[in-house]
């Protein structure tokens, strides 16, 4: 910025000493051209329009009313086309500009001697000529007023963007790391949960055959988390990077169902058949309600059986409830902040479906996801 600023402090000086240069040389020629006597009014006339040269950028209009007198006595016209320009440039009015214009082409009709008036056309034609003159500065200060205008427009255009693409950047992380966040608590609390209530049940039952047999499904619950948590920070040390980096195990789908509920814990018992093919986020919404579903029922309904029921038909779409019956023995007193099933809302919500949770009236608990047939949802 400060390199800019320089550059642009530097070309105003040159231009300055450009415009007093040309401006000086105009009074010279037109003093020695003329043969006009050096006196008080030359030289007071020569001085008001070097002085309304340098005024120019401050004071444009009181710049120009100085080279005026300039104008009128000893005819120059390079100080007063400069001053008109930096009236237009500078000035937002336009009635003023038109001023000045009108001004500058009376002025030079009075220092030119406009031809006898009875010779009407070239009165008329010698006004045109001075009019254009005075004008032809003013329009091009005018252009460059809206050059000027529409560059900086285009600034603010262009860092707008910038700011928006920006927070379409740090949207796209936000909406990554939910959906990570979501993941996590999935696999955390699904498979951390069947671990603590297996453990548990070695404490409870000492049986060494039983005890061997929770386990090995310990062991497998514990492997199958870790897995499930390296292809999750697989994922977030990929975030941003390109689609290479992101190639990962795949995520559950609905063909990974059985082998949930097979190692849930609990009676299962599942009614209905899902379409053969569905898209991906649609298969893992399914996958992670079931699971979210099994896992507080095995939370806080110990004993309790399970029913997975399926439906599909094209004026509700699809539709997977999990109902599970009441406890049977107390709940062990496991931790939970109550995220997951609002988690499943916001999966549902996003491919444009529901999720509802209830009590049932015999002390059970239902959860039924509805997804659209139909679209991408949103």
């Amino acid at each position: 910025m400060n390199t800019i600023g320089t550059v642009s402090r530097s070309r105003n000086l040159l231009l300055d000493l450009l415009v007093l240069t040309t401006a000086f040389a105009d009074i010279g020629v037109a003093l020695l051209a003329d043969d006009i006597p050096i006196s008080a009014l030359t030289v007071g006339c020569a001085v008001g329009a070097i002085t309304g040269v340098v005024a120019r950028r401050r004071h444009p209009v009181a710049a120009f009313l100085l080279t005026l007198p300039a104008l009128a006595v000893l005819g120059v016209v390079a100080a007063p086309a400069v001053t008109v320009y930096s009236v237009a440039r500078r000035t937002t009015r336009a009635t003023i500009v038109a001023g000045c214009v009108v001004a500058s082409a009376v002025t030079a009709s009075v220092a030119m001697s406009l031809p006898e008036p009875h010779r009407a056309g070239a009165i008329v034609i010698g006004l045109a000529y001075f009019t254009a003159g005075a004008a032809a500065p003013a329009l091009l200060g005018r252009l460059t007023r809206v050059h000027h205008a529409l560059r900086i427009r285009l600034d603010e255009i262009e860092a707008a963007h910038e700011h928006e693409r920006d927070l379409y950047a740090q949207n796209v992380l936000a909406t990554e790391r939910a959906q990570i966040g979501r993941e996590m608590h999935d696999v955390v609390s699904h498979q951390v949960t069947l671990i603590a209530v297996r453990a548990a049940t070695i404490l409870v039952d000492p049986n060494p055959e039983r005890a061997r047999g929770e386990a090995a499904t310990i062991r497998r619950l514990a492997i199958s988390t870790l897995d499930e948590l390296r292809h999750l920070v697989t994922l977030l040390r990929a975030s941003g990077g390109t689609g290479e980096d992101r190639t990962t195990a795949p995520l559950p789908a609905i063909s990974d169902i059985r082998m949930l509920v097979d190692s849930s814990g609990i009676d299962v018992l599942m009614q209905g058949d899902l379409p053969s093919e569905l898209p991906g986020a649609w298969q893992r919404t399914i996958y992670r309600t079931i699971q979210e579903s099994l896992t507080n029922a095995r939370k806080h309904a110990p004993g309790s059986k399970a029913t997975i029921t399926y439906r599909v038909s094209d004026r509700s779409g699809l539709s997977v409830t999990v109902a599970n019956t009441p406890p049977t023995r107390p709940a062990l007193p496991l931790p939970g902040a109550g995220h997951g099933l609002i988690g499943l809302r916001e999966r549902a919500e996003i491919l444009g479906g529901s999720l509802e949770a209830h009590r049932l009236p015999d002390g059970g608990f239902s959860v039924s996801l509805t997804l659209p047939t139909t679209g991408e949802g949103r």
